[in-house]
């Protein structure tokens, strides 16, 4: 009991110190475990692509595996509510334990499973479920860390000793790409796309095995005793933490005026850049994983500064300026950022403005659920083809039953076909034809298939990379302890976890699908960043209004 008076109260002596270290080790190490293996499935994504949904044509493919990755994200909000509340009935340490188990295990499944050319549908079905099982997972491990560490931390400390789990999800991420390069240059090219990518997710069983050894060696938090001992703990947790408005209010103000715009400066700054490098400007995949490693790996102290400073002038100014900072920079530095990875793409689409000229009526929404239609309309085939390119394009009204035709500046024309009139053999054999006379247009005017490795300016890349990066340090470094903060700590698990897993899981996760979704109705590259600027601006508005300031909180009060 001294020792755990020591440290709820700030003690300084050499054991209890000790002890923090490991409490923030164990907690870290396993949480970076975790995300590990979550990340694994958005980094191998367009493998899995082919490995799992070979069934479905390349685009509808792609759609569904970017699903798949979100379905994981989908789930957190009810892993929150399902380990939240166990965590605040049976404890954070044996609750988080329980977490880290499921998702060691359903990774280590996913690199056992045969592909869907083995064994069909069922390969897919079972992939989603892995996921689904991840993202459960994932909703109970975080809140329940966050809350261990923050419940140890010394009065004045809790920014700084929280912002080491707030390390981990770039710090898994780091992790995965670290692994996912190596495997890649041990094995090569070929057999990695082959085989070797099973390797990362196979691996993940011995970080399991050391982190749940690390883990075991914790003891339960101090404040959750000390609420045991006390009587106080609460029997409904969920009942007390939404079905009162008086706690239900602060979840909502922590999921609009905190959660959300976090997770949208978060995702957009390490996976939607990472996808934008890839899918939109063409970069090498491992030329991009390497170049946002770099941006990672100088940005992550920024974690443990930001949560730092937090300590001394609070969370909430250092959480909004970041949101405020992305939502007024992102235009201009996802600009540079292709004028920086693919300068031959920025100087073709300067002098050479692409329009797609459609009768709107012949332009489909293309999006297959079942994997089978065919859009074969000569506006779809148009807008399809640019939008695997990754070209920006406009779109011009034409009169009702013209033929779509892509105007390339202002000289250049190509007609598309109705591709609805003809026999599938005959769309097929012509569609590769205009393929390939679409593409030669463009290359004639400098749009290049893919960008050249060696005009990346590759510092100029990690520069910008950094400045998102550096944004998401200060909006999640301190973004634990203000959410332990506003909580009692008998449904403080429950509370603190639903608002986040809401704002990462959907507001967040979803955001790659959403913004490319935008991006292919437009035409325009950036315009999918109109989502996590709108949902950052609202979080400025609704925090600066509502929420309270907690670095000066007692936690057992």
């Amino acid at each position: 009991m001294a020792t755990d008076a020591a440290a709820a109260s700030g003690g300084k002596d050499h054991k209890v110190d000790r002890n923090d270290r490991l409490v923030i080790l164990a907690s870290s190490v396993g949480t970076v475990i975790e995300w590990y293996d979550f990340y694994l499935y958005g980094s191998l994504a367009a493998i899995i692509t082919v490995q799992f949904f070979s069934g479905v044509n390349e685009t509808t493919g792609f759609i569904f595996a970017l699903m798949a990755f979100a379905a994981g994200f989908a789930v957190r909000p009810f892993g929150a509510i399902v380990f939240g509340r166990l965590g605040d009935l049976w404890g954070r340490k044996n609750t988080f334990l329980v977490t880290m188990l499921l998702m060691g295990l359903s990774t280590f499944v996913v690199g056992l499973l045969p592909s869907y050319a083995a064994i069909g549908i069922a390969a897919p079905i079972i992939l989603v479920l892995m996921r689904l099982i991840q993202g459960l997972a994932l909703g109970g491990e975080y809140g329940g860390a966050a809350t261990y560490v923050a419940e140890h931390a010394p009065q004045g400390k809790r920014g700084f000793y929280t912002s080491f789990i707030q390390i981990t999800a770039t710090a898994g991420l780091l992790l995965s790409l670290v692994v996912i390069l190596g495997v890649r240059t041990a094995v090569g090219e070929e057999a990695f796309a082959e085989w070797g990518w099973r390797i990362p997710f196979l691996v993940s069983i011995l970080m399991l095995a050391v982190s749940l050894w690390i883990r075991l060696k914790l003891s339960e938090s101090p404040s959750f005793k000390r609420m045991k001992a006390e009587g106080k703990g609460s029997k409904t947790p969920l009942k007390d933490s939404f079905g009162k408005w008086p706690n239900l209010k602060l979840v909502l103000i922590a999921l609009v005026g905190l959660a959300a715009g976090q997770a949208v400066v978060w995702y957009t700054g390490q996976f939607y850049a990472l996808f934008f490098l890839e899918r939109v400007l063409k970069v090498d995949a491992s030329l991009a994983n390497v170049l946002i490693a770099i941006a990672l790996l100088l940005a992550t102290p920024f974690f443990v500064i930001f949560g730092w400073l937090s300590d001394k002038i609070g969370r909430k100014p250092i959480i909004l300026l970041g949101c405020l900072l992305a939502a007024l920079t992102y235009f201009p530095l996802f600009q540079a950022l292709t004028t920086a990875a693919n300068p031959a793409l920025a100087r073709a689409t300067a002098t050479s403005p692409i329009t797609v000229y459609a009768d709107p009526a012949d332009c489909n929404v293309q999006f297959d659920p079942i994997g089978k239609t065919v859009f074969n309309h000569s506006c779809d085939l148009a807008k399809s083809y640019l939008a695997k390119a990754g070209i920006n394009y406009t779109n011009l009204e034409a009169p009702a039953g013209t033929v779509a035709e892509v105007r390339i500046g202002d000289t250049v024309v190509v007609p598309s076909f109705r591709g609805d009139a003809m026999s599938p053999a005959d769309f097929a054999a012509q569609k590769k034809t205009w393929d390939a006379s679409l593409g030669e247009a463009l290359s004639g005017v400098g749009y290049p298939l893919k960008a050249a490795s060696d005009e990346v300016n590759k510092p100029v890349v990690v520069a910008i990379l950094f400045i998102l990066v550096l944004y998401v340090t200060m909006v999640y470094g301190p973004i634990a302890a203000a959410l332990v903060e506003m909580f009692p700590t008998s449904i403080r698990y429950t509370s603190m976890s639903l608002p986040y897993h809401i704002g990462n899981g959907w507001f967040g996760g979803f955001l790659p699908t959403t913004a490319f979704a935008m991006v292919a109705a437009t035409g325009n590259i950036y315009y999918g960043l109109w989502y996590p600027i709108v949902v950052a601006l609202i979080t400025v508005v609704v925090g600066f209004i509502f929420v309270k300031e907690g670095k000066d909180v007692d936690l057992n009060a």
